[in-house]
């Protein structure tokens, strides 16, 4: 066993000097169309990931472990995110045009979203494997099973730790998340080699295939539940709207905030748009009141993308939209009542 640990740290090693000196070059000379840290740690991790597919087909049909064969099907799952996830930050980093104003932020929520359907896919297929193999079991060979395990522990914990250092957008999150459900299920595939050999019970590989089944879906739906809800312009994870309100209405100079919206550009660009009721102050004075207003909200909620009208007037509220209504029109309307 000590013998198949060696060429792990050995994987384990070039893979962190080969990230390490990507992310190095960044600093130096930055590449278009994608060529930065995350798409340097997404291609390393490509090529791993697809000779690791290969060793767990070959081990899986040898050792006849339905295990080992999902986990290959769940790599492959990682290996068509990580594809798509290099994909998604080509196509971030390309800019605005006069067609899409916003650039192409929302690619990587589009490829996060197609990665977790498919690993939905994915769990219904070793879901179906594995009530086979209950009914029908079949002679595993436990020793490769896990030393091929071991391996992938090693293989799929660095590839996850590099895109952990790759950064918070969704669209590596995603793909960050296979990663460590695989290093997760892998690793129980150790603990149930150690079982099978134990015991003499095969059985114990279907029942680690419906695990790794649910791990798959669990992780699945996580991420379709967040994809949608940028897909659908919802405030975004983890902003609270009533206290982005109460901390504009704090700031100096503010006396009401309505027609109050927040939401994603894409995984890691927020924005907002508002009206602001102040007094009727001329320009140079409301200039302060709308830098701190930007300000407050770059600092407490990471929204830098603002739209924020101004209005000293009385206002009513029609369609969701706040209409400015002149002080002769509001006596008007008084004097009809």
């Amino acid at each position: 066993m000590q013998k198949s640990t060696q060429p792990c740290r050995h994987l384990a090693d070039a893979l962190l000097k080969a990230s390490s000196l990507g992310l190095t070059l960044e600093g130096v000379h930055v590449h278009s169309h994608g060529e930065r840290g995350p798409g340097r740690v997404l291609k390393v991790s490509l090529a791993v990931t697809l000779a690791y597919i290969v060793l767990l087909v070959v081990a899986g049909m040898r050792a006849h472990s339905l295990a080992l064969l999902s986990e290959a099907g769940h790599n492959l799952s990682d290996f068509l995110a990580l594809l798509l996830s290099l994909v998604a930050v080509y196509l971030q980093s390309r800019p605005p045009s006069a067609t899409k104003t916003y650039g192409y932020h929302r690619a990587g929520v589009l490829v996060a979203l197609v990665n977790a359907v498919s690993l939905v896919a994915v769990s219904s297929l070793v879901f179906y494997e594995a009530f086979r193999r209950i009914q029908h079991p079949e002679q595993v060979r436990a020793g490769i099973m896990v030393a091929v395990a071991a391996a992938g522990v090693v293989i799929n914990g660095v590839i996850a730790l590099l895109l952990y250092r790759s950064g918070g957008d969704i669209n590596i999150r995603s793909a960050l998340l296979h990663e460590v459900g695989d290093t997760i299920s892998t690793a129980a595939v150790i603990a149930g080699g150690w079982a099978i050999m134990s015991t003499g019970h095969y059985w114990i590989d279907s029942a680690l295939s419906f695990g790794i089944g649910a791990l798959i879906l669990w992780s699945g739906f996580g991420i379709v539940r967040e994809t949608l809800n940028i897909l659908l312009e919802g405030t975004p994870r983890g902003v609270k709207l009533e206290l982005v309100e109460t901390a504009m209405r704090s700031i100096d100079g503010v006396n009401d905030v309505h027609d109050l919206h927040c939401w994603s550009i894409g995984s890691e660009t927020r924005a907002l748009s508002c009206h602001i009721s102040i007094a009727d102050i001329p320009p140079s004075v409301s200039e302060r009141i709308l830098r701190d207003v930007k300000e407050c909200l770059h600092r407490d909620f990471r929204i830098d993308h603002t739209t924020i009208q101004f209005e000293h007037a009385v206002c009513e509220v029609a369609h969701g939209c706040v209409i400015p209504v002149g002080e002769s029109e509001q006596e008007h309307h008084q004097q009809g009542r």
